[in-house]
């Protein structure tokens, strides 16, 4: 359903990109070209290459997160990053890391190719359009940049969201779990069964709502910081015109410090409710302890004021210490990773044309 409510907006960013190009080409003289899909494979190719490689960096701490996240408040078995981490390996061993990564890069290798691809797109279409308005020397400010991946980060999850719902609950079961799921389409098969489709969409909203922030201020914050670096060159860091792998390593990871912070209560809080309706959830969310029936939210506001009022605003941010020590190499080598496999493939992007 949510994808469905995307579509629209996909095809309005595809037009207005057309019509962009089309009227710079225009403008020189030169015929329009049909859309170029080699440029486009090549540029969804280095987005889903950027995202699958960042995330396996980081699964175990992925894993810890979203375990915390969720963990059963009466029956805590471990509380640091250290100490969480050891408890998945003495329990479940190596493998146990990484559960759940097999699906979680199934779901970032299309989610990161669409999101990127949506960004470069965005923001080609709002540059035509504010360029219209103010003239053909301005440049995207930040606030535009905020929007434009926005736009790519809500196109980009909304397409992917069942495999991050049914992700969500293959990382969080163990082998003592009541019900296994077998794999992706074995969860998903069970959740259509068993719930209804509507359940793939458990969390949406909150998902959505984070998506501005955290997105949005990752490629602001990123594509803004490389701006000015080259502009004013600073610390002496541009050479030819051009960062350095650990000057855009840096780049993206205060990016991501300041997205990933903003957004976290509405991540914990799309979790809970992914868990809503699982009948076997309850041993992980409310389990062995004073209570053992499980967690029921009417909707996000309802989630927000159980978790604060059951286990206080500390709820909230339940697994940020493992996200921050995860969320800085991933955003960092996502954007890096892009950016060399880009020029791998030759593909010529130029956002501020």
């Amino acid at each position: 359903m949510a994808s469905e409510d995307v579509k629209p907006s996909e095809s309005a960013v595809t037009t207005i990109v057309n019509l962009a190009e089309e009227a710079k080409l225009a403008r020189e003289g030169v015929k329009a070209p049909s859309y170029a899909i080699l440029s486009v494979a090549k540029s969804l190719t280095a987005g889903g290459v950027a995202g699958g490689v960042s995330r396996t960096a980081v699964a175990p701490l992925e894993r810890l997160k979203i375990l915390l996240q969720v963990q059963n408040p009466h029956n805590i078995k471990y509380n640091g990053t250290i100490q969480g981490l050891k408890y998945i390996w003495k329990t479940e061993g190596f493998r146990g890391l990484f559960k759940g990564n097999g699906t979680n890069c199934a779901r970032i290798i299309p989610n990161s190719a669409v999101k990127f691809f949506s960004y470069e797109q965005a923001s080609k279409g709002i540059l035509y359009l504010y360029q219209q308005q103010t003239g053909n020397d301005a440049q995207l400010t930040p606030l535009l940049r905020l929007g434009a991946g926005a736009c790519a980060g809500i196109i980009a999850m909304s397409a992917t969201y069942p495999m991050d719902m049914v992700r969500g609950r293959l990382t969080v079961q163990t082998e003592n779990s009541p019900y296994q799921y077998r794999g992706m389409f074995h969860a998903l098969s069970t959740v259509l069964r068993q719930e209804g489709p509507r359940a793939l969409y458990k969390g949406w909203l909150p998902s959505v709502i984070g998506v501005v922030p955290y997105v949005g201020l990752n490629f602001a914050v990123y594509e803004s910081l490389k701006d000015w670096l080259i502009k004013s060159k600073a610390f002496g860091l541009v050479h030819d015109n051009e960062l350095g792998v650990t000057t855009r390593l840096a780049c993206g990871a205060a990016a991501g410090t300041i997205g990933q912070t903003v957004a976290y209560p509405l991540d914990v809080i799309r979790r809970r409710m992914q868990m809503i309706g699982w009948k076997d959830a309850a041993s992980i969310v409310t389990g062995e302890g004073r209570s053992k029936a499980p967690i029921e939210y009417t909707g996000m506001v309802d989630a927000f004021r159980k978790t604060v009022r059951h286990e206080g605003i500390g709820a909230l941010y339940k697994g940020l210490v493992p996200n921050s020590v995860k969320v800085v190499p991933s955003i960092a080598l996502a954007f890096v990773t892009y950016e060399m496999v880009k020029d791998i493939l030759g593909v010529e992007i130029r956002i501020s044309d």
